[in-house]
């Protein structure tokens, strides 16, 4: 693991109930705002690579635009099969950014 790097600034988050999509040193990543929580998920689905930040909030879940596949915005676990997960990135918002330790 390395460092917390910045991925966004606090005005860049997603609005609650929505997600979007930030390029951070070529990564896609998935930033989700689920009831005013902001979570990060590595940007590209793992079930056929679909862009998570592409996608929507539904029952506190990230749905990818592609297949639906859903993923819980804390744990990345997806109910449809138990071993295609998504990577949750730990991050934290102080002052005035999203950070991330990518």
């Amino acid at each position: 693991m390395s460092d917390f790097v910045r991925i966004c600034s606090q005005g860049e988050l997603p609005a609650a109930g929505t997600v979007r999509e930030v390029t951070v040193a070529g990564r896609a990543l998935c930033v989700a705002n689920v009831d005013g929580k902001i979570s990060v998920l590595d940007g590209t689905c793992p079930h056929e690579g679909g862009p998570l930040g592409e996608g929507s909030i539904e029952g506190g879940k990230v749905v990818c635009p592609w297949h639906a596949y859903a993923f819980d915005v804390h744990t990345g676990a997806n109910d449809e099969d138990p071993d295609v997960n998504a990577v949750v990135i730990e991050a934290t918002v102080e002052d005035g950014e999203l950070r991330g330790k990518l």
